[in-house]
This record gives structure tokens, sequence and C-alpha cells, in this order.
């Protein structure tokens, strides 16, 4: 069997080649190829031949490029992340292409990056580090806020966002959250209430939710007027829960004190590659990179050795599934091939 990878990084290769050896049902049985092209119409003929497909956040999987894949044989899309948002889920189903996730994954690695920002903005540790370096030992414009007995809002309570509760709890902060799916843990930790009043309510905003019609652009200019004078808002979930133009708008009007991205609604072309040399033309991420008070990082939450290590085993796992039964018990909804089973979200972040 070949298994075709794209948008393959150094160290894609290095933990998938290492999880696909280690496993007694595959090392022999499948062949890895590995493309660092993103998947897209443009690139879909690089799967010719390959059973099987296995992509990244910024991959393609449009109706048009399911239905290629489909016709040049491939009978699963193993998914090396949770979010599943680019995947035309209905047009596998229709071709009978399963569509396999990596549900969990170290959640604590994206929960600490969270806290992080959230820690690196409030004390400006970054302009300090860039002042320190020239010589500069002032402290005027560094002032921060102690967390201790702050409000922050959580947007979503999976396996992440409760992560992130619980640090944000050790910090002495109270913990309030919204989630359409409720979960006994966090209420161990925090208090649930409406959305409005999560933020109304918070002086930090961290969002943990997937991406879906329902959740897109959850932080808007109505959203961002709810808020605290001075809010910060954090978001290592996806780039499409932020409306970025409103973003910059609180920003300018200085409602919202601090933003710190790991995620953009317009990465595709930008993240996971050096565009040092290179004039940048996205005008919304540029303009967000001149306010002091933006944090912008590449998707890199989730970036750690014990995350790719557990993103590999799950993607192979996934695999011998598929090759012993047709399906995964980490298929998505709607392409179990067993049955005639409804699209539905899976909670996982």
């Amino acid at each position: 069997m070949k298994l075709a990878v794209f948008s393959t990084k150094p160290y894609d290769r290095q933990y998938l080649s290492a999880a696909n050896s280690a496993n007694d049902k595959t090392h022999k049985a499948v062949g890895l190829v590995f493309h660092e092209a993103r998947l897209s119409k443009d690139t879909v003929s690089l799967a010719q031949g390959a059973t099987a497909v296995c992509v990244f956040v910024n991959d393609d999987l449009n109706g048009e490029v399911v239905e290629s894949l489909a016709d040049s044989g491939v009978k699963a899309i193993l998914l090396r992340c949770a979010g599943f948002n680019n995947v035309d889920l209905a047009a596998a189903q229709k071709r009978g292409i399963m569509v396999a996730n990596v549900p969990s994954y170290s959640p604590e690695a994206v929960a600490e990056y969270a806290v992080g920002l959230i820690q690196t903005l409030n004390r400006n540790i970054h302009r300090a580090y860039n002042r320190v370096r020239e010589g500069n030992f002032a402290l005027h414009g560094l002032m921060g806020r102690t967390l201790h007995g702050k409000t922050v809002g959580i947007i979503g309570t999976g396996k992440i966002g409760l992560a992130a509760a619980r640090i944000m709890k050790g910090f002495g902060c109270r913990v309030i959250a919204y989630d359409v799916y409720p979960s006994p843990a966090f209420e161990e930790v925090g208090e649930y209430k409406s959305l409005d009043e999560v933020l109304q309510e918070g002086d930090i905003i961290s969002l943990h939710c997937p991406l879906t019609e329902q959740t897109r652009g959850v932080i808007s200019d109505d959203a961002i007027q709810k808020m605290k004078k001075g809010v910060m808002i954090v978001n290592t979930s996806r780039g499409g829960l932020v409306d970025t133009r409103a973003a910059i708008r609180g920003l300018k009007r200085k409602h919202i004190g601090g933003l710190a991205l790991d995620v953009y609604e317009k990465e595709g072309p930008l993240f996971y590659e050096d565009h040092s040399g290179e004039v940048i033309e996205d005008d919304l991420i540029t303009r967000l990179m001149t306010f002091h008070n933006v944090l912008v990082s590449g998707h890199q939450a989730f970036f750690t050795q014990e995350a790719l290590r557990e993103i590999a085993e799950s993607t192979v796992r996934n695999l011998v599934d598929f090759m012993e039964t047709g399906s995964s018990k980490n298929a998505l909804g709607a392409t179990r091939l067993a049955g005639n089973v409804s699209i539905s979200p899976v909670r996982t972040v």
C-alpha cells in the first residue's frame, strides 16, 4: 500500500517514518511517499497510485479535490490534526472515502502555548527581550497586570480548553467558559456561563473551539463591543474564529488591549513557509503586525516532541484500522463505510 503524505516538513518525515517502522502491521506493508507541496487541485495528481493520503491543516480537500482523489483510487484520507474544516466530508462520503482525524494529541502542548502567549503579551516579554538586546534596560511601556484574581473566559472546553482552564486556575484566576457541549470535568475548575456573559466578564478571552459554520467569526465587531475595554484575546485554535478586520478595528479604537494569534484566517499561503525574503502581499496580517500589543506566531502551539510523536502514532493506527476493517475508530461521522451515518461534529479541541 502506498501512502502519499502532503505538506511534509523534515519533522513530519522523521516522526511518521519512525511510527510506520515501529508498527508491525505497516512497516513492510506501507510505503510512505512524502510531498512538500500542499494538497490542492493543482497538486492532487501527486496522489496517483496511492491508496491513502495523509494531510495537514492547510491542505485543501474541497469537493473537486476529493473527486479527483477518488478517481485516482484513493480510499482513505488521514488527517494529522484534530480539525477537519478543510475537508468536504459530504463529498468523501459520496465517493466512499474514509476520513479519519487525530482527535487528541498532547492537549497540554496547545494549552501551555496559549498561556505562554498570555504571559508574553501581558508582561511585554517580547518587547523587553528586544530592548535589552539593544542595551535599553528602561521599564517604561512594559507594565503588565497581575493575573491572580483576573477572570479568564474559555470558549470551548474540550481537552485543550480544559487543560488551559486548569492552568489558569493555578494562577489564581477565576475561570468561566462557554461550550455547547458542557463538560463535567470543567465544572470542577470553573463555571459555565452564556457566550455573552463570558465575553462581558472576561479580562482574557481564550479560544479553544473547533471551526464550524456556527463558530466562524465568533470574535466579531458585535462580540468585541460586548467585551471589557482592554480585553486580551488569544486564539490557538482556528484562524476563522476571529474576524481579522473586526479585530483590527477593535485594536485601533483601543477596545482590545492585546491580541495573540497562533492561527490566522488566511494563513494557508503563509504559514509553515519562509517568506523573509519576499514582500508579503497580505495587507491584513501586515497591518496586525504593526501593533505593539499584537503577537502573531505561525501555528506552532502543537509543536512539541510529544505531540508530534502522538500525531504520527495515531495516524499510523488509523491506517492500520482502515487496512483491517475499511474504517477507523477515529473516522469522522459520515465517512464510516459500514453504514449511512449522518455528518456530525467531533468535539476534540
